[in-house]
């Protein structure tokens, strides 16, 4: 049982933190600026595809905006509870080109692609 604990323990731990609460705000901001870009991109070939970004960039702008951390406006969220958020988020847009019935190719690409780099660098 000892060893299952260390197993466990050892398993567990947390992977050290390399990004500065600076350079996950540029980070945020460029993931804001993707999604409204690729709002724009979309808006005239898919409907769907353009909501679905504006809807995962504004959710990602609210989180932003609210955190205490260099680049936030209101200080209203901690940034252990942004980081939390940012799995959420993730897990939000990857999520909502099913939730929306977008068809594949570039459009699922470009979730996918975002939601990956957001997944890396919550954590």
């Amino acid at each position: 049982m000892a060893v299952l604990n260390k197993i466990a323990k050892v398993v567990a731990k947390p992977i050290p933190r390399m990004i500065t609460p600076k350079g996950h705000a540029v980070i945020d901001y460029a993931n804001v600026g993707m999604f409204l870009g690729t709002t724009a991109w979309f808006w005239r070939r898919n409907q769907r595809a353009a909501m679905a970004s504006l809807i995962c960039g504004s959710a990602e702008l609210a989180v932003m905006l609210l955190t205490d951390y260099p680049g936030g406006v209101k200080k209203f969220l901690s940034f252990q509870t942004h980081r939390e958020m940012d799995y959420a988020l993730a897990a939000l847009c990857a999520t909502i080109p099913d939730s929306l019935a977008l068809e594949g190719g570039t459009r699922g690409n470009s979730f996918d692609f975002r939601v990956l780099l957001s997944h890396c660098w919550a954590s």
